[in-house]
């Protein structure tokens, strides 16, 4: 792992005995005291996440409004200013460069929030698709750590650290004048648990002093430091997709079940053409939601099988924690993926049988 980049909280994660693993080029903290544990204290009470390894592309001068509405599938224009939207990032081709979060600060200030894993790729492809626009581009991941206080009770511990009135800050919508713990924040009620809480952005000076004060004011409520694995499930039971997983180069939004992300009556965008050819020609596979009827557990890249032939793979899947049953996503044939529809998952040497259920695992509590 020497050559491996480490958040600024790496060594406070050693402090708390975290299992240590390799993940997008960095190492983190896949579990503290076990996924279980974690994953519970998120659905009902509060966890606090590192994710300073998240990617922040700033993009600043007059044209960044149209020049974010070129690179995203969603609609900025209708942004006010403090808000966020969830969007997509395609190639020409339909397929998708990464998920994002978009925070417009105005419309000459933007933050685009990128996966880990894809950091330098998506930088390269804003820089190549800039244009004429009149805008700076600035890669300042490294300079930005970010935390993530998720659970029920994650307003009522971090209000117990600020003078701002976390009730200002609605679901999708941040602000850049909070102060924790005397430091400066951009606090945004989001996240990627399916849960209430708070995405933290800080420089890096100041991340160490914001997560022990975090932990130490979640002691009574049972707050836990959270790792990658609870991450995961968490995503996974509240259906959001994972880039590499239910999204990537050769998987479109339209196939993942993410249309609503993707506003086809926009002026234009990158990869519209390619998706309106691919709506009005009908898809071909599409992402369902699985449960094992036989005893086993699917893990991502397993074949989905009908009568010995392959109608497509899993994406993600897992012994769910809450439900406390084997659950998954899959993306297969267009003619397998109705509710009830029946198919098999290769499981090493075995086969074994699954349904198609709603993809709504888990009824999410945001607070809107």
């Amino acid at each position: 792992m020497e050559n491996l980049k480490k958040t600024v909280l790496y060594d406070a994660h050693i402090k708390q005995n975290a299992k240590i693993i390799e993940f997008a080029g960095w190492v983190m903290p896949v579990e503290y005291e076990g996924l279980t544990i974690e994953h519970d204290a998120v659905r009902n009470n509060a966890g606090l996440f590192d994710v300073s390894h998240m990617g922040e592309i700033e993009v600043t001068g007059s044209d960044s409004l149209y020049y974010v509405q070129r690179l995203i599938t969603n609609d900025a224009e209708g942004l006010e200013d403090n808000q966020v939207i969830y969007s997509l990032m395609c190639y020409h081709e339909g397929g998708v460069v990464d998920d994002l979060l978009v925070y417009k600060f105005n419309k000459e200030k933007f933050l685009l929030v990128i996966n880990a894993a894809n950091i330098e790729k998506d930088f390269e492809w804003m820089l190549l698709n800039k244009g004429n626009y009149d805008v700076s581009i600035k890669n300042i991941s490294s300079t930005i750590s970010e935390v993530a206080l998720q659970g029920p009770k994650a307003q009522e511990i971090l209000q117990g650290l600020t003078n701002y009135n976390l009730d200002n800050i609605k679901f999708f919508y941040f602000s850049d004048e909070v102060e924790i713990c005397g430091k400066k924040c951009i606090v945004s009620r989001t996240g990627y648990t399916g849960e209430d809480g708070f995405e933290i952005y800080t420089s890096n000076e100041n991340i160490e002093k914001i997560w022990n004060c975090i932990l130490n004011e979640g002691k009574d409520y049972g707050l836990k430091p959270a790792g990658l694995g609870c991450r995961d499930t968490l995503r996974f039971e509240a259906c959001l997709p994972l880039y590499g997983n239910e999204i990537s180069q050769d998987i479109t939004p339209l196939e993942a079940g993410l249309g609503y992300f993707v506003k086809l009556d926009k002026k234009d965008f990158i990869g519209k053409e390619a998706l309106i050819n691919q709506k009005r020609e009908g898809l071909k596979r599409k992402l369902v939601g699985f449960e094992m009827l036989d005893k086993g557990i699917p893990r991502h890249g397993y074949d989905v099988l009908v009568d010995d032939k392959k109608i497509g793979f899993v994406t993600t899947g897992y012994l769910s924690p809450t439900l406390k049953k084997c659950i998954g996503l899959a993306m297969v044939d267009i003619n397998y993926s109705n509710l009830g529809c029946e198919f098999n998952i290769a499981i090493r040497n075995k086969t074994a049988k699954a349904k198609v259920i709603s993809k709504k695992f888990y009824e999410k509590k945001y607070k809107k």
